[in-house]
């Protein structure tokens, strides 16, 4: 967590120099990424930066939580359509929000992958929420599909939600390659990706894919 002295700058400075550490984090590995490069961008000094954050591990840490916090009021944002949605159809909505989240906030996306599957020294605990992302959460809604008949009761719920949650996981990522865009393009663009035929067609046969092999009949 930042010290207090940080909280203590005024709210612009403190939106510049996280937005300068997320631009950092978000280009390199956490091994390669500088604090001598984001203070220099910053035009601190810095012993400043060891007045805010105990060490880069610090910082990098404040920035996870950020990005969990940011994808949370995400979701928020934009409940789903109806609360009388079938599964599948909620699956669908979670798959592309969360897909709209990181074509939105690339940046964020990029350190989220990379704190996954990169080489930063992450407390255990943190990494374990990280690596099992929504996986109880999924649990939760295959066991509840279940209950009302929608899934098939012999399916191991633990399995389910693995494949589900691995499902949300990378979906970003493999758009991104599937329709030749770089994350940093994304900052750039005015035109919504996900509304090309492509994605959308993407979507729908994964669902498709999904509700064939764990859908009761007639659940489409």
């Amino acid at each position: 967590m930042p010290q207090q002295t940080f909280f203590n700058l005024p709210a612009e400075k403190q939106a510049a120099i996280l937005a300068l550490a997320i631009e950092e984090f978000a280009e390199h590995t956490y091994k390669t990424a500088s604090i001598s490069r984001i203070v220099a961008r910053a035009g601190i000094a810095k012993g400043s930066f060891y007045q805010y954050f105990a060490d880069k591990k610090d910082l990098y840490l404040y920035l996870l939580e950020m990005i969990t916090q940011e994808k949370t009021q995400f979701f928020q944002q934009n409940a789903p359509p109806t609360a009388e949605m079938g599964i599948f159809a909620y699956i669908r909505w979670l798959l592309d929000v969360g897909v709209r989240f990181e074509f939105t906030n690339p940046q964020l996306a990029q350190i989220g992958y990379r704190a996954m599957y990169g080489d930063a020294p992450l407390p255990l605990e943190t990494k374990a929420v990280l690596q099992q992302g929504m996986l109880p959460y999924f649990r939760q809604l295959v066991e509840q599909g279940q209950e009302q008949g929608v899934l098939t009761a012999n399916i191991d719920p633990d399995v389910a939600a693995f494949m589900f949650n691995a499902v949300f996981s990378n979906l970003g990522d493999y758009l991104l390659r599937r329709l030749a865009v770089a994350p940093e393009a994304l900052l750039h663009e005015e035109k919504n990706r996900l509304a090309a035929p492509e994605a959308q067609l993407i979507f729908e046969q994964i669902l498709s894919i999904l509700e064939s092999g764990m859908g009761t009949k007639g659940t489409i």
